[in-house]
């Protein structure tokens, strides 16, 4: 007889607690949850811009829809999302959850991380569709294990009536034996699947398997898969083609993500949120490809009791990619800069960067954009990653009002 398996001592202890909470601000609010029909969004990288994508298709096809992720909440009027997370806590949670049932919403669009389903959060929140877009290397710190992680995203399929899942992750067949019925979407598998693609500066244009014409107004090969996952969502809810294509195209945007800043400098100046191995891995090869000149990319990696063994990977796919690497702080909280610049940079200098020459040590975030953009000549592209959309960065200190764009511009405006 095989042993059962232990529950760790921390997830013994701290799970009642985290029920215990979902229950009573739940039942405060009436489990609002329960009056709407809630697609359920997970996954490392792409939450947000498929959260917002379907939230868009289903609002141009005329229904009243809400959306809740790292960047913003609401219904017609996007609210700032200030809480430096993706799912808020459970009491905040229900509380928006209410406010845009009350409005009168159909649908909500909800972003949930790995963290969120693991304390329960989305406990009371019947989930129509869930959506996975990957799942790679992300908060170790706190699952420990990749495993231990995968299965915390597993949760929200083990609960939802349909599930659209990404075929070309490596972890889809697990997400695929949590659900009854599901669509599988893919660039190289998957029965829903992307044909002649084209990336383009401005946004992708494909066609999908099943004969549906694609164009996005947001560049980069990873759109192809998350407005395939919008595409997936749609035919499930009962859209028509024109429904669909309508709605993603006419997304324009999603604040910190790909934004493109023009001051009338010589080069091309674009922020992003990217922050892990796999995002480096999908968003630096197209943007290699696309670019004229040098290839320069700034970017750091968070502090505190935050994953640290992603640093040096990152190290190593951005000294792959770029032509220059400028490291800086983000988020640094109590570990010391200096400590977490040296561990990426281990990973630039195995991608063949020299120290001085094309690998640059700037702790101070606004100086390092300043670094970036005197390197900078013309036809280059010069990348800001990490930070997006966020308002604050976090030091020994405590956190400081800091947004990346306003900083960016300030650079750029002197220019």
């Amino acid at each position: 007889m095989g042993m059962k398996e232990k529950i760790p001592f921390y997830d013994s202890a701290v799970i009642p607690y985290h029920v215990g909470k979902s229950v009573l601000f739940g039942a405060l609010k009436g489990f609002p949850g329960r009056k709407v029909t809630v697609i359920g969004v997970t996954g490392t990288n792409g939450k947000t811009t498929t959260s917002f994508m379907i939230w868009r298709m289903l609002k141009e096809a005329g229904y009243k829809t809400g959306v809740m992720t790292t960047v913003g909440w609401g219904v017609d009027e996007i609210h700032e999302q200030k809480e430096h997370m993706t799912t808020v806590d459970v009491r905040l949670l229900n509380q928006r959850i209410k406010t845009i049932v009350d409005s009168g919403a159909k649908y909500l669009v909800l972003e949930l991380t790995s963290h969120a389903l693991a304390q329960h959060r989305d406990l009371g929140i019947p989930i129509e569709v869930a959506v996975l877009t990957n799942v790679t290397h992300e908060h170790l710190d706190y699952h420990k294990t990749f495993e231990r992680y995968r299965d915390a995203k597993r949760k929200l399929f083990k609960k939802a009536k349909y599930g659209v899942i990404n075929a070309d992750d490596p972890s889809a067949k697990y997400f695929e034996s949590d659900v009854e019925e599901y669509e599988s979407y893919g660039i190289k598998a998957g029965k829903l699947k992307a044909k002649n693609v084209k990336l383009r500066p401005d946004g992708v244009e494909y066609g999908t398997s099943d004969g549906l014409k694609i164009k996005t107004r947001i560049a980069g090969q990873f759109n192809v898969s998350n407005s395939l996952a919008c595409v997936a969502v749609g035919r499930r809810l009962g859209l028509t083609d024109k429904q669909i294509a309508d709605g993603i195209y006419a997304l324009t945007e999603v604040e910190g993500r790909m934004v493109k800043i023009d001051c009338g400098q010589k080069f091309t100046a674009i922020m992003d949120y990217a922050h892990t191995p796999d995002a480096f891995e999908k968003l630096l090869p197209d943007m290699k490809k696309a670019t004229k000149g040098r290839l320069i990319v700034m970017f750091g990696s968070a502090g505190g009791r935050r994953d640290p063994s992603k640093r040096e990977p990152m190290g190593e796919i951005a000294g792959k990619y770029a032509d220059i690497v400028v490291l800086t702080e983000e988020d640094d909280r109590d570990t010391p800069g200096e400590e977490i610049l040296e561990m990426i940079a281990v990973g630039a200098r195995k991608s063949g960067k020299k120290d001085g020459k094309d690998l640059f040590k700037v702790l101070d975030r606004p100086s390092a954009i300043k670094e970036a953009c005197k390197l900078a000549k013309k036809d280059d592209t010069v990348l800001f990653l990490g930070k997006g959309n966020e308002k604050t960065i976090e030091r020994k200190d405590g956190a400081h009002d800091y947004y990346e764009l306003d900083e960016i511009k300030k650079v750029l405006k002197k220019l």
